[in-house]
């Protein structure tokens, strides 16, 4: 760990964690990065969190290990993101990073504290700047997206995705579980799909309980992995209108513009110790 790169842990690997990741990696930080045991990712194909699953996974050109803390190190030494399992988020107190990114996105504060790292970041809703972090990055969308903020507040939670063009607010692209289970795949992350086509099924000790029905034509761009529990009203899926299959393989606008908040949190931080 160099003094020009210090070690940046993110606490969650789902697609907004996974474009912070990638935008850090880039610029030549090494990352950590931790998860629960059955990670809630929706968009699997840009999220670290797949390593939980896989072992491994890239992200666009960037690779994650999933390891125990003791190998983390040398992955992040070999230009690759640490994938661990710690939904405590002991690493912390292990690897000391002097920056920790609370990217968890749980619209609260789960148990991120200010005095875990000498620059502490929050995404979202649930923290305040100067109490129990240093800096917030907004996250919804508008003017404010990405906007770093030292003192306050972000936006508060609005409960519905943005509208989407061409659907408005006709429809939602978020897809949920109509029953509680595991949600199995009709059809993968990237395929095209009809209105009213069953993308996937809700089935509990085998018996299958529900459809998850498009609710217009567009692509696949989540859908959570079948090994996970969910439960009724959960989110399990993303469901894009642009006839643009390639969308689901790279980070989105939204996670790039939070990534470009924390990486200029970051980089002020340390202009400040200098």
């Amino acid at each position: 760990m160099s003094a020009e790169f210090p070690l940046v842990l993110i606490r969650g690997a789902g697609d907004l964690a996974s474009g912070i990741a990638l935008r850090l990696s880039r610029c030549g930080y090494p990352i950590v990065m931790t998860e629960i045991a059955q990670p809630l990712a929706v968009r699997r194909t840009v999220a670290f969190a797949q390593a939980i699953f896989d072992g491994v996974c890239t992200v666009e050109e960037v690779t994650g290990y999933r390891c125990e803390i003791g190998e983390a190190t040398t992955i992040t030494a070999a230009n690759a993101v640490a994938v661990l399992i710690d939904p405590e988020g002991a690493a912390i107190a292990t690897l000391r990073p002097p920056v920790v990114i609370d990217a968890i996105m749980a619209k609260r504060n789960t148990g991120t504290r200010r005095e875990d790292a000498v620059l502490v970041i929050a995404l979202g809703p649930g923290f305040t700047a100067g109490i129990d972090c240093h800096a917030v990055i907004e996250t919804n969308r508008g003017h404010d997206l990405g906007r770093v903020i030292w003192q306050g507040s972000a936006e508060a939670d609005t409960g519905t995705p943005g509208e989407l063009p061409g659907i408005g607010r006709r429809a939602s692209r978020v897809l949920r579980a109509p029953a509680a289970g595991h949600v199995i795949g009709h059809v993968a992350i990237g395929d095209c799909v009809a209105e009213g086509e069953t993308i996937a099924t809700i089935r509990a000790d085998g018996v299958d309980l529900a459809a998850v029905p498009a609710p217009f034509a567009g692509v696949v761009r989540g859908l959570i992995h079948s090994d996970v529990m969910v439960s009724s009203g959960m989110k399990i899926g993303d469901l894009d209108p642009r006839a643009h299959p390639a969308y689901c393989y790279t980070a989105s606008d939204k996670s790039l513009a939070i990534a470009g908040g924390v990486l200029e949190a970051i980089l002020a931080w340390q202009r400040r110790a200098s």
